[in-house]
């Protein structure tokens, strides 16, 4: 990546706004979103960790040794971002127990698994001119969004992917299986109480296909023989297949509760709203197809007043 004037390139901006926005992200991660190869990814970082601008750090393991490299935003990145964004940058005392912090996240794991449900996406984007991640928010900003009178929705993530000219909007529930699947299942109470399906289909990402099986038949016991309002579609990361979670690895689900067939991501139905691809939004990446936090009409939308779409 070559410099720019300021003396960071456009990959460089784009891995602070991601990072930024996103926590925390592997090596792998950013290599796929942002590089040609590994090493190349792992350059760069190198170069970014010494000026101060990403900050590094490792898990031990107790049978002996260490994770992939883990790279959040370090204190001169984050100043970065606060000068671009026109924001009091943090104290140099605060940041630093932040980062402290993020090492001994209990949902550390969760987070970097979110995020690579994303990350493989928009790596398969590179592959097909076609393809598209064009949006892609954290939980924080979701929950700052996703909200009326009555609940506030709390998923892991909301995305929109685009292929072959379908734009499919989603919520994100990743599944690691440290949860019963009857606290799983609860969450179908928030999203029976949005206008869940005015926004995109609610996906359930597990970790095995035993795990999925268990959870459509929790479904069905919680939700009986009446469907929702809304779509939902299981998959389980076991599957193996090449195209990651942009392949046909998605099962829809009814009351019937019987997998007639699993469909790739883009064909899934499309739900949400169908608006003009515009600029990211404060130079966040995978934001083209977001809408602004702060558009009146969305709000009314999200509250559950009438809106029309064009």
């Amino acid at each position: 990546m070559r410099p720019c004037g300021s003396g960071w390139s456009s990959g460089d901006r784009r891995i602070l706004a991601l990072l930024h926005e996103h926590k925390v992200l592997t090596t792998n991660q950013i290599a796929a979103i942002e590089f040609s190869s590994v090493r190349r990814a792992q350059d760069r970082l190198r170069q970014l960790r010494e000026l101060g601008v990403v900050f590094a750090f490792r898990d031990s393991y107790s049978t002996g040794g260490t994770s992939q490299t883990r790279y959040a935003l370090g204190y001169r990145g984050a100043r970065l971002i606060a000068a671009q964004r026109a924001a009091k940058p943090p104290s140099p005392g605060a940041y630093a127990e932040r980062l402290e912090r993020l090492g001994l996240w209990p949902k550390l794991s969760h987070q970097l698994g979110v995020n690579d449900f994303f990350c493989g996406l928009a790596a398969h984007a590179r592959t097909r001119p076609d393809a598209r991640l064009t949006q892609w928010w954290p939980e924080k900003v979701c929950t700052e969004f996703f909200w009326n009178k009555t609940t506030k929705l709390r998923p892991d993530a909301y995305g929109c992917w685009e292929d072959q000219g379908r734009r499919v909007r989603f919520f994100l529930e990743h599944d690691t299986g440290t949860e019963p699947l009857s606290k799983v299942v609860a969450k179908l109470s928030d999203y029976t109480g949005f206008r869940t399906d005015a926004f995109g289909v609610l996906l359930f990402s597990v970790h095995s296909s035993q795990r999925e099986l268990n959870l459509r038949s929790a479904l069905r016991q919680h939700l009986g023989y009446e469907n929702p309002r809304f779509l939902i579609a299981t998959s389980s990361r076991n599957h193996d297949h090449p195209d990651g979670a942009a392949g046909p690895i998605w099962a829809t689900w009814s009351s019937r509760d019987q997998v007639q067939e699993r469909q790739r991501l883009s064909e899934l139905p499309q739900r949400g709203p169908n608006i003009a691809l515009h600029m990211p939004l404060n130079g966040i990446p995978f934001s083209e197809a977001a809408w602004d936090p702060e558009d009146h009409a969305m709000t009314r939308q999200a509250m559950g007043d009438e809106w029309r779409w064009e």
